[in-house]
């Protein structure tokens, strides 16, 4: 039998690689496949130079705010938040 701390570290382990994952899919999927992506062409740039510049920062950004809101609901229900 688990105990409580056992699956919350768990899911948080869980959720840390998923995401941990997509970051990496994000920084070397983009960089793989610049050739390709810059044939997109977006308000006169390149869809690689967007992606670059702006793109990856935003993803990056939504990805922290993910595992925030994540956290939270995780910590709530296994009544660790620290309100």
């Amino acid at each position: 039998m688990t105990s409580k701390a056992d699956t919350h570290w768990r899911k948080t382990r869980r959720l840390t690689f998923l995401l941990l994952c997509f970051w990496i899919l994000v920084t070397f999927g983009l960089t793989w496949f610049a050739r390709t992506i810059n044939e997109i062409v977006i308000l006169g740039f390149p869809l690689g130079f967007y992606m670059a510049a702006q793109g990856a920062l935003v993803l990056y950004l939504l990805i922290i705010w993910w595992y925030n809101r994540q956290m939270k609901k995780l910590d709530a229900e296994f009544g660790v938040e620290n309100d």
